[in-house]
Parts: C-alpha cells; structure tokens; sequence
C-alpha cells in the first residue's frame, strides 16, 4: 500500500511503499486486547503487602484458660478476629506478569499499526529531527501545526536531541522500534512512523523465509 511521507513542518516527502503484511491486515482487536493486558501484568509492581498472624507483633500467651469463663475460646490475641490481629489471605509480595506466545505478540504488534492504518491515523515522517537547537517549544509549536495533540514518533533509533524535545510535550512520546508495543500504539490519537522506523520494523516483523504461518 502507498503512503504518503512528509516532514515535521508539514512538506511533502514523496511516497513509500508499506507492506501489506504489517500494515494491511484485518485488524484482530481479541489479541490486541490480550497483548495490552499482558503489558500492563507485567507493569504491576505487585509490592502490596498485608501482614499474617504470624507477623504481626503482639504475646504468643494464650489470653485466657480454655474452660469456664463463658467466653469463646481464645488461642491468640494475633487471631484475625481482633482489631490488632493479622489478615487472612491478605496480598503478598509477587509477580503479577505470565507468558504470552510470541506469535501472539506479534500479531497484536501488526494488529495495531494496520488498525492505525486504517483509520487513517497512520503518518509516515522522512525523519524524526529536532534540528540542532533540539527545543520543546519549537517542536510543539511544529506538532500543533500539523494537528497532533496526541501522537507516537517510532524511529529506527530515537534521535537525542528529539528526546529531549519531545520529553516534555503531554501526550507526545517518541520510542525506538525496538519499543514500539500494542499499548502506547493504542493510547496515542496519531502513530508516526519514520522511513527508517518502516524499514525496521520490517525486518523485526515480517514472516521469514521457512517460518510457519
């Protein structure tokens, strides 16, 4: 499929081919979903953490004898039932991430940017620069002009000074194709990807020769 390429102050660039096999598909909104929650399984810190009975402090001396006082037995003071007692089946320290296939993974990669694609939320950039002065205000003032309050710059390699520039910019994230995943993908209005950046994520993406379907 043909695309349009442009700069960042909006002048044409020529044309590029992308290739249907990444950015021509039937978008699978199933494994975009399943990839998205497996990214943010593995982005829990899972640090919450209650203590049991046998952490909180307080005696280990049985309260009072067994029989004979008309109240319901009593082992410990540090018995969940008590206000200063430990919680039964509380969290614990772990890891909340799990396995995803990669053929998933990647399937949920081309599911996005050919859902981008398609809703015509997709633009091709000749490069991702942010000039030698490298300034926040001067790339904002460049990305309000082409009408992007919120957008993902995927380049081969993020340029330094176009980091820092756009660091600073809400809702303005740029990554290199080796980051590129389903969620910032989909949190983004916009996807720009680079000359280089389609280039790379062919090489990443594409089916090898031999490789099964």
């Amino acid at each position: 499929m043909k695309a349009n390429v442009i700069t960042l102050d909006n002048a044409t660039a020529g044309e590029i081919d992308l290739p249907d096999a990444l950015f021509g598909i039937e978008p699978r909104a199933d494994i975009m979903a399943r990839v998205v929650h497996w990214q943010l399984a593995k982005r829990r810190a899972g640090t919450h953490k209650v203590k049991g009975m046998g952490e909180v402090s307080g005696t280990t001396k049985k309260p009072y004898r067994q029989k004979g006082t008309g109240n319901a037995r009593q082992g410990s003071l540090r018995a969940p039932q008590f206000r200063t007692g430990g919680v039964v089946h509380g969290p614990v320290v772990r890891d909340h991430g799990y396995s995803l296939n990669k053929k998933v993974r990647r399937l949920g990669l081309i599911s996005a940017l050919s859902q981008k694609a398609r809703d015509g939320k997709l633009v091709v950039l000749e490069t991702a620069s942010a000039g030698e002065a490298a300034k926040t205000a001067v790339l904002a003032r460049q990305l309000r002009a082409l009408g992007w309050d919120s957008a993902l710059v995927v380049d081969a390699t993020v340029e330094d000074g176009f980091g820092r520039a756009v660091r600073n910019i809400p809702k303005v994230q740029a990554l290199p194709t080796i980051g590129a995943n389903v969620y910032d993908i989909m949190k983004h209005d916009v996807l720009a990807v680079t000359r280089a950046a389609v280039e790379a994520l062919t090489q990443r993406l594409a089916p090898r020769e031999g490789a099964a379907a």
